[in-house]
């Protein structure tokens, strides 16, 4: 059961500066594209901005462009888009990945790149009708004094299930900002706090304008695991890139998504530098994973199935992509 929404103004800035002075002069908004995940968080009573800014005519976010200096994803581009580009099929296949697999067609038509980065976290205590939270005392994320999760802690432990972040990550990219100040990059990893309630390292106004990429990366895949393939969110969704030179790992990168508060870029890949692609490299990796994800009880899964899909997954696509680069000429 859903709630009529509150009444609201929308506004609609031709410009990043604009959108972002909108911001500013009025704090209780927020800033809306796509809207498949605000406009549903807000039929379920999750905030209640008296302004939207309407960020479809602001065209600089809406580009996407490729040079031998790498590429620009616009923060406004769709899902949809993103995966018919033929520049990141052949240049970034697992952006093309990850964008599919991203809910059904239709919520990929008006998704964008932006959303994605910056969805809301979720648990199975704060996505749900008013009524339902209200009966159970509301929780941390909003209007409640505990997170369900974890009763005796401090901190909410909602999860982060957009898709595209971990396959960005593992290309290296970086994030553009605007904000008031004016404008910065930052490794795109910088952007996320491990935070349920608070989980984007954005200030007060400040607007993801694109998404810019190197121009070399090592091959990469993702992959997920979902209670319904046709168009749920991650229970642990998975990004590997990997070189190898002379039959030896030159570079390994793996991040994750679905199963902490924020994206995890998981740390001491580096260590396996030199190593072969086998059983024993393979079940390092698969410690690893496990040793770093913190899947809590967020989703109708148990956290430890989470924990053990996701190095699953990163076993799987770590041989997958060596494998190919095997086979190649």
């Amino acid at each position: 059961m859903t709630l009529p929404m509150l009444p609201f103004r929308i506004l609609s800035p031709a410009s990043v500066e604009a959108a972002v002075a909108a911001r500013r002069e009025h704090a209780d908004s927020c800033f809306l594209a796509g809207g498949t995940d605000v406009i549903v968080n807000l039929r379920r009573g999750l905030g209640s901005p008296d302004v939207l800014i309407d960020l479809n005519g602001v065209k600089e976010i809406c580009g996407l462009s490729s040079s031998d200096a790498g590429a620009r994803i616009g923060a406004g581009v769709t899902l949809v888009a993103l995966a018919r580009s033929a520049e990141i099929a052949a240049r970034y296949p697992v952006i093309r990945e990850a964008a599919l697999s991203v809910a059904g067609p239709g919520h990929r038509n008006l998704a964008t790149v932006g959303g994605n980065l910056c969805l809301d976290t979720r648990c199975i205590y704060y996505n749900q009708s008013d009524w339902w939270r209200r009966a159970n005392g509301y929780c941390l994320k909003y209007g409640g004094e505990i997170c369900h999760v974890a009763p005796q802690g401090q901190r909410c432990h909602a999860a982060f299930s957009g898709d595209l972040a971990p396959a960005l990550m593992v290309l290296g990219a970086q994030a553009e900002i605007a904000g008031s100040a004016g404008r910065r990059r930052i490794p795109l990893k910088e952007l996320y706090v491990e935070d349920g309630r608070a989980h984007l390292a954005l200030a007060a106004g400040e607007l993801l304008v694109a998404v810019h990429l190197p121009p070399d990366p090592p091959s990469a895949a993702y992959a997920k695991s979902r209670i319904r393939g046709s168009m749920d969110f991650p229970l642990a969704g998975v990004a590997v890139a990997l070189a190898i030179g002379e039959g030896r790992i030159s570079e390994l990168r793996v991040a994750l998504t679905g199963t902490n508060s924020c994206p995890l870029l998981l740390e001491g890949t580096e260590t396996f530098a030199g190593a072969a692609v086998d059983e024993g490299t393979l079940d390092r990796l698969d410690k690893l994973v496990q040793k770093q994800v913190q899947p809590m009880r967020t989703t109708l899964v148990p956290g430890n199935y989470r924990r053990v899909t996701a190095a699953a997954l990163a076993r799987r696509l770590a041989q997958r992509l060596a494998a190919q680069v095997s086979e190649r000429p």
